[in-house]
């Protein structure tokens, strides 16, 4: 599910918001859905915590199906399909009508993985400076 991509502006083709555009948010590739920014608008319950003691509801964007939006070409102002081609021994995703090249992602980052008995150490040796 690499077409569309966190950061893209996307169009809505199909449901209540067609024809509306955004950002992507988050992708979910397991579930084949995305989250668009400011489409599909539903409201969620928050029952009382910490964080929220009131509890109350909230506006939230809820997932849409990649196959119900198309990726939107700011440049030229069109909706496109996605390709790929290699350029440099790269491959790069191309708006198919226009030809563009579309942003490339950044590589990306590992997340350092930390053990909790490394976690205690670093703790203890803080309270023996102070």
């Amino acid at each position: 599910m690499g077409r569309i991509r966190k950061d893209d502006m996307v169009e809505v083709l199909a449901g209540n918001d067609r024809g509306k555009r955004g950002r992507v948010l988050r992708v979910i590739p397991d579930k084949n859905r995305i989250v668009v920014q400011g489409v599909n608008l539903r409201w969620k319950h928050m029952r009382k915590s910490q964080q929220m003691p009131q509890g109350g509801r909230m506006r939230r964007e809820m997932p849409l199906h990649v196959s119900n939006v198309m990726l939107f070409d700011e440049g030229a102002q069109l909706r496109s399909r996605v390709g790929y081609k290699v350029e440099d021994g790269k491959k790069v995703r191309v708006a198919r009508k226009t030809g563009a090249v579309l942003g490339a992602a950044p590589p990306a980052e590992k997340a350092k993985k930390t053990t909790k008995k490394k976690t205690a150490k670093k703790k203890a040796e803080a309270k023996k400076e102070s």
